[in-house]
């Protein structure tokens, strides 16, 4: 048994395969016969047993023994295996409990675990001085999104023909900047260090395209983890937070029309400030998964108003 011929395959063909692969004096010493398929030790009694062009490879000590250890194999054995690897490989990427699976299939270059700024200097360059960890910088990027949405709503002001609509629509807007201030613009979003539903990534840091606002999922399984590399940080800043009903073209005028008809009416601003700033409306997605097309959703009629409570007779 060569040195080259440790992750050769054989086929049972012939009878004398059984002296090639069981003679302990054509081997190397603690060479193991396995299968290719998942790795199980072949006795010679098993081999017998063994259908027809079963395929088995032989691993010195040490190797690991599963049928990915050679992928290039894989990939030219045939359509059944490549079709496996791919099915296996969409596996991975939709396991959000396997970053270092991830990992190996997007980029094995990445310093995803390092925090600090002296830890992984390159991943900071050409970036203020201010941010000093990875997480920091993310929670802005996070809240100057947002801070962009509210800058949207507040300058639609100026479309508001009546002055005293104008005022009222401001102090809607002034509520809203309120509530945003107090969770700090929702910069939680790309914060890997928040817990739970507060973040959209992992505690790793790997974020899942959410597919298009008329889509359950992304059928790509587009994932990015920025805190691995600069360029992966770069490549993010393409990635949007998509408002599934339209912030410009439907809950700003919503908005501002509920204002001027509201009639002694309280208007409903949680319902609005939902879905401006939250994922209750938000979805994140890659930019092949964004779609600019007219979404034709509108905002629920019975939600632009608070429900007065009946007094009690």
């Amino acid at each position: 048994c060569s040195e080259s011929f440790r992750m050769g395959f054989v086929k049972k063909k012939k009878k004398n395969v059984i002296e090639l692969l069981f003679l302990k004096q054509l081997r190397p010493a603690g060479c193991r016969v396995c299968l290719y398929e998942d790795g199980t030790e072949v006795t010679e009694d098993y081999f017998r047993n063994l259908h027809d062009n079963t395929e088995i490879i032989l691993l010195t000590k040490g190797q690991w023994n599963g049928n990915v250890c050679d992928v290039s194999h894989l990939l030219a054995t045939s359509n059944t295996h490549t079709d496996l690897l791919i099915e296996s490989a969409k596996s991975l990427l939709s396991d959000e409990n396997a970053p270092k699976r991830r990992k190996i299939i997007h980029n094995l270059s990445d310093d995803a675990e390092a925090e600090n700024r002296e830890d992984d200097e390159d991943w900071f360059e050409g970036m203020n001085s201010r941010f000093k960890t990875k997480s920091a910088y993310m929670k802005y990027n996070g809240e100057s999104r947002v801070r962009g949405y509210l800058k949207e709503v507040e300058d639609y002001t100026g479309s508001i023909k009546s002055l005293k609509v104008q005022g009222e629509y401001q102090k809607i807007v002034a509520t809203m900047v309120k509530q945003l201030k107090t969770v700090k613009y929702n910069g939680c979003y790309f914060d890997r260090r928040e817990k739970g539903d507060n973040r959209l990534c992992t505690p790793e840091g790997w974020f899942s395209c959410q597919g298009a606002f008329d889509a359950d999922k992304c059928l790509s399984l587009h994932s990015i983890n920025p805190y691995g590399n600069r360029e992966s940080r770069i490549l993010f800043s393409t990635w949007n937070l998509d408002h599934r009903i339209e912030k410009k073209r439907t809950i700003i005028p919503a908005l501002a029309k509920a204002v001027q008809n509201q009639n002694g009416r309280e208007i409903n601003w949680e319902y609005f400030y939902s879905l401006l700033f939250t994922r209750e409306n938000l979805k994140l997605v890659h930019i092949a998964c964004h779609k600019k097309t007219f979404h034709n959703l509108e905002c629920d009629g019975s939600k632009v108003y608070s429900k007065r409570k009946r007094c009690r007779q």
